[in-house]
């Protein structure tokens, strides 16, 4: 079961992430895919973490968890997977910490992310392709990588701009070098 289950996440994981990171050389894109689908599988692993509940994004070794986990210690223990895995130079635990919400909390938090995203999609100067969108209770979580610090300001201020959102997270980072 748990070979079927990494297999299943990295060909997901190989098929997202190229085209999002098409500027790099198809070592790095499959080094990449290859790190975060083995952070994910660890995950899964792991019982005290909820796989399903965290982002992970590589660019050039450069990991960022995401997402909204329910304690510190869910968001030690990924952290501690990503900088455990081979591979990875950098970690960026980006992993908010907020208590679970009700079906009804949960139902409007889906309609806010994709609200967020839709906004994000129409703007000027915003390629929206690489960021991740999480709502939690009202607060929605931007991640990812983008190129450059303006492209990072002008998410944070479209998705704060959207009604019902009632605070911004931003955790995009800019690519390295």
């Amino acid at each position: 079961m748990k070979s079927w289950l990494f297999a299943a996440v990295t060909a997901i994981a190989v098929a997202f992430s190229i085209p999002v990171h098409a500027e790099k050389s198809v070592g790095n894109v499959m080094d990449d895919s290859t790190i975060s689908a083995t952070i994910k599988a660890s995950l899964f692993d792991n019982k005290n973490t909820h796989a399903t509940q965290i982002n992970i994004d590589t660019y050039k070794g450069v990991v960022q968890l995401s997402g909204f986990v329910r304690t510190e210690a869910e968001k030690d223990a990924a952290g501690k997977i990503a900088n455990d895995t081979s591979g990875v130079k950098e970690v960026h635990n980006s992993l908010g910490v907020h208590d679970a919400t009700s079906v009804g909390t949960k139902l409007d938090d889906s309609i806010l992310t994709a609200e967020v995203k839709a906004a994000l999609l129409d703007a000027d100067k915003v390629t929206s392709g690489p960021i991740n969108v999480v709502s939690e209770g009202g607060i929605v979580q931007l991640a990812g990588f983008v190129t450059s610090a303006v492209m990072v300001e002008r998410a944070g201020k479209i998705a704060g701009g959207v009604s019902g959102v009632k605070s911004v997270d931003n955790q995009l980072l800019v690519k390295p070098k």
